[in-house]
């Protein structure tokens, strides 16, 4: 792995580790679901339009096609969509520690339904992140956890991990801009009808809000996603994946600084134990799957 593949790396942990805290911060001033709706549409339109002024093209290839609208709809639309309501109820840096249990999902996944050989380290790394869940959640149980909040960050995870595995047949033929812009509209248009149903548009206008909108929209929304499907295109998906063992660390740590929430002992080594068993996990698994096509 080369030193832009690291620094492409660490900035997509980082942004996407961030979206966490501005969408706490959206949710408690705006309608979940229609500000998320509304988001998607702005940062895929604008998408598209730089894929249209960079000369790419729509006309996708049928696996592009079948990638994007999986994963538009189950990262931006059940991924996103379950993380913005739960986050009504419970902190950003909770919502961020499910959500990086995500590589171990997809792990498990592959063992129980794929028949992928689990080897040593990967399932010593897969106990080890569960150990660190059920640390966390363990702890923070008698101090009034929302658990139907933590269940929704759950429901995510699962739809995340489908959106991952979606992702491989999204990075062959090029238009990376386009296919950044067309999930996100794929997300906007599947989030429309359930906010439309489910909510009242009742916005408190604030300049908190308007910048976390604004830097969800263009940092985490746009940026980070057109980072990660360049990053799985360079150096291959399960490569990719192994910095999120990095989401844990940055998204506590952003939640402490920018919204004040407490940083608890048990906390820090629960986040340690999950992003030691990511990492063992993805490391395990990089000999066999890294796919031969992968840029170096």
């Amino acid at each position: 792995m080369d030193i832009r593949s690291i620094l492409m790396g660490l900035a997509f942990a980082l942004m996407w580790s961030s979206a966490f805290t501005s969408a706490r911060i959206i949710v408690a001033e705006a309608p979940p679901l229609s500000a998320l709706a509304l988001r998607f549409l702005i940062s895929g339109t604008l998408a598209v339009g730089i894929a249209l002024a960079l000369g790419q093209s729509w006309r996708l290839t049928r696996a592009q096609w079948r990638a994007t609208i999986i994963f538009g709809v189950c990262q931006n639309a059940l991924y996103l969509g379950l993380n913005f309501v739960a986050m009504q109820t419970i902190e950003a840096s909770l919502a961020a520690i499910v959500a990086s249990t995500m590589p171990l999902v997809v792990a498990l996944v592959g063992w129980a339904v794929f028949k992928e050989k689990l080897v040593v380290q990967a399932a010593v790394g897969l106990l080890a992140g569960l150990g660190g869940v059920v640390l966390i959640m363990g702890a923070r149980f008698g101090g009034g956890m929302d658990v139907y909040g933590v269940a929704l960050c759950g429901g995510g995870v699962l739809a995340l991990s489908v959106a991952t595995l979606s992702l491989r047949g999204a990075t062959s033929g090029g238009n990376f801009m386009m296919v950044v812009g067309l999930q996100m509209l794929v997300g906007s248009a599947a989030l429309w009808g359930p906010a439309l149903i489910l909510e009242t548009w009742d916005v408190t206008w604030t300049p908190r809000l308007t910048a976390a909108f604004a830097y969800t929209t263009l940092i985490p929304g746009l940026a980070a996603t057109f980072v990660w499907v360049r990053l799985v295109d360079r150096i291959g998906a399960v490569r990719g994946a192994t910095f999120h063992f990095l989401n844990p660390f940055f998204g506590v740590a952003i939640a402490a600084v920018l919204l004040g929430e407490e940083l608890r002992v048990l906390d820090m080594v629960g986040v340690a134990v999950i992003a030691a068993g990511i990492l063992m996990v993805q490391l395990a698994r990089l000999p066999a799957t890294v796919e031969t096509s992968a840029k170096r």
